[in-house]
């Protein structure tokens, strides 16, 4: 790179940097630094600190790279959103699981949707009534609060959903049909006798079929979601259906990964 050396001012201004303080310098007020003639940049900085604020937000408004040029830190001002070596800064996992208990699923019937456990919850799977391709819209709670209190995540904050992870495996030598679901529903918070009730119900996530041979293999399957974008005060399940009849009881390990937005 060439100097300054053998240059004159009216030849190097424009690419000099500088703040504007009347030839006062760096002080105690945050300043944009500018190139000679006048133009800002997205840098501003005084005695004690440096704000980055671009005029135009960039996926990669700050960028952090080894020297092998792979990224380590980013930025993204387009989607307030920060990656740490490739993985979003507030990258989170949620869990859904049960095991294959003969008392776990007792009665399970052919067809129909159920409800796993979330994130280690010892309850049973809950029968969602629908025997269609989905799971049911909505729910309406009779006796089963308890149930429906283990399955469910409720969402905090507002999330982003990235990818859905899932193993299942069967306890005989004959299995069926499997399918998955994630399913996002409002739900009543309220006390009163309508309060944990679901309704509205959409598929976020859709596995494809499985066609599960028995208990000689675990079955692993990943899901990206149809629907990234979870609101706060929503309730997410993940559903299981077992088509034709039930020849084996299943254990479903499913893992989430999300990040607040």
């Amino acid at each position: 790179m060439a100097g300054l050396r053998t240059k004159t001012p009216s030849g190097t201004f424009g690419d000099l940097l500088k703040v504007e303080n009347s030839n006062s310098g760096v002080d105690d007020t945050s300043r944009q630094v500018e190139s000679g003639d006048g133009t800002g940049s997205a840098l501003y900085i005084e005695k004690n600190s440096v704000k980055i604020q671009p005029t135009v937000d960039d996926v990669g408004a700050l960028l952090v790279k080894d020297k092998d040029g792979n990224r380590v830190f980013g930025v993204d001002t387009s989607n307030d959103l920060i990656t740490v070596v490739g993985h979003y800064a507030n990258t989170q996992y949620a869990h859904f699981g049960i095991g294959s208990g003969d008392s776990v699923w007792a009665g399970a019937a052919a067809g129909t949707h159920y409800a796993v456990p979330f994130n280690g919850m010892a309850v049973q799977a809950l029968v969602s009534g629908s025997t269609g391709t989905d799971p049911v819209t909505s729910y309406t709670i009779a006796t089963t609060g308890d149930s429906l209190a283990g399955c469910l995540w409720y969402v905090i904050d507002d999330i982003t959903l990235d990818n859905i992870v899932w193993w299942h495996g069967g306890d005989a030598g004959t299995g069926e049909v499997i399918r998955a679901h994630l399913v996002q529903y409002d739900i009543v918070i309220s006390s009163g006798a309508t309060s944990g009730d679901l309704s509205s119900g959409t598929v976020v996530a859709s596995g494809a079929d499985i066609t599960n041979a028995g208990y000689e293999q675990a079955y692993y399957q990943t899901i990206s979601p149809s629907t990234a974008n979870i609101d706060s005060g929503k309730a997410l399940l993940f559903f299981f259906r077992a088509d034709s009849t039930v020849n084996s009881d299943y254990t479903i390990n499913a893992t989430v990964k999300y990040h607040l937005r």
